[in-house]
């Protein structure tokens, strides 16, 4: 069976999508967006990126969660913990996953696009500082799928598009 290897992210218009192990903006409707669209699927993300998870969201609900660390004792309860995305990946796609969700931080991005097939991106009309980014890729790779606007309202400071991109 074919397993579709995803990647989520929210960045903004240099690239930015963390500092201090956290988001630097607030966007609920870009966290609705999240909890939808990795509900009930396999996500894989980077040991900093578990830790900065607060506490309550650790694993997150209604997925299954893999953790990726080069430490060999390291443990992460509610997660499955491995030392390499091929094998978490492995494991997804031997438990029947349909679609996998890599979910940062950035090294781990780094890593999984030249896995990936699809891309779900927030990308948010700002610059921000920070010193986590989202791996470069070209667009001529990749085909945009579909785009929806989110425009400035009373919960949300900047606008931005919730976008997808398939390897073409």
């Amino acid at each position: 069976m074919m397993m579709n290897i995803s990647m989520i992210a929210a960045m903004g218009k240099n690239s930015v999508i963390g500092k201090d192990n956290d988001l630097p903006w607030h966007l609920p409707d870009d966290f609705k967006y999240f909890q939808q669209t990795t509900k009930g699927h396999f996500v894989i993300m980077g040991r900093k990126n578990w830790e900065s998870l607060p506490h309550q969201f650790q694993p997150l609900p209604d997925r299954t969660n893999l953790v990726i660390t080069r430490r060999s004792d390291y443990h992460a309860e509610g997660a499955l913990v491995f030392n390499t995305l091929e094998s978490a990946l492995q494991l997804a796609k031997d438990r029947g996953e349909k679609e996998a969700f890599i979910i940062g931080g950035g090294e781990v991005y780094r890593l999984g696009l030249p896995h990936a097939n699809r891309i779900y991106l927030t990308e948010i009309d700002g610059q921000f500082e920070g010193s986590v980014t989202f791996p470069e890729f070209s667009k001529k790779d990749w085909a945009e799928v579909s785009r929806h606007p989110h425009r400035i309202d009373d919960q949300h400071a900047f606008s931005f598009d919730f976008i997808i991109y398939e390897r073409g």
